[in-house]
Formats: C-alpha cells, sequence, structure tokens
C-alpha cells in the first residue's frame, strides 16, 4: 500500500532552500520515492493554510518512506536545513486498491 510523506515548508534562508532541494530530490529518489506535489502559493478553500508551499512525496510502502526518512542521504538534507527551513510533516498511509 502507498505512505505519503505530506509536508508544509517555509523557507527562512534563501541559500539553505536552494542547497536543500536537490539533495532531498536525490534522497528521495535513491528510495523510490515520487513527487506528486511540489510548489508554492497553496489555495486554501477552507479553514486556513499558513505555509507558502505543500509537498507531497509517495513511495510504494511505510516503510519505504520511514527508510527514506531514516537514511543517511536524507540525513545529511535534515541537518542542512536545520533552523533555516521550518518543516511541518506527517506521514499517511494510502487508501487500499487504489
Amino acid at each position: 500500500m502507498s505512505a505519503y510523506a505530506i509536508i508544509n515548508a517555509r523557507v527562512l534562508d534563501e541559500e539553505a532552500g536552494a542547497a536543500y532541494v536537490p539533495l532531498a530530490a536525490q534522497s528521495i529518489a535513491a528510495h523510490g520515492g515520487r513527487y506528486l506535489v511540489a510548489g508554492p502559493t497553496p489555495v486554501p478553500i477552507e479553514g486556513s493554510w499558513d505555509a507558502p508551499q505543500i509537498i507531497i512525496v509517495e513511495f510504494d510502502s511505510m516503510q519505504q518512506l520511514r527508510d527514506w526518512y531514516d537514511s543517511a542521504e536524507y540525513r545529511v538534507a535534515r541537518e542542512l536545513r536545520a533552523g533555516k527551513i521550518q518543516v511541518d510533516m506527517l506521514f499517511a498511509d494510502g487508501v487500499p486498491g487504489a
């Protein structure tokens, strides 16, 4: 069953953001992840939304997603963004059979 990383990101340091994106993308691809949504300016329709970006990444399984997050490659990217990119992230299972 697919699993998703859903991420709200706020870049506080543009230079760090520019360095982080390719590192994160390489680590995601290396672990079989695929970007489904990666862009600025989400459009709130109901409720409030205070993050300027939303990213949704799909993996084939929750284990694959967790392996990516805990990987040495992504750890380097996480360390790079510390204090420079504000991230809220959650993991969610997909719908069985979808």
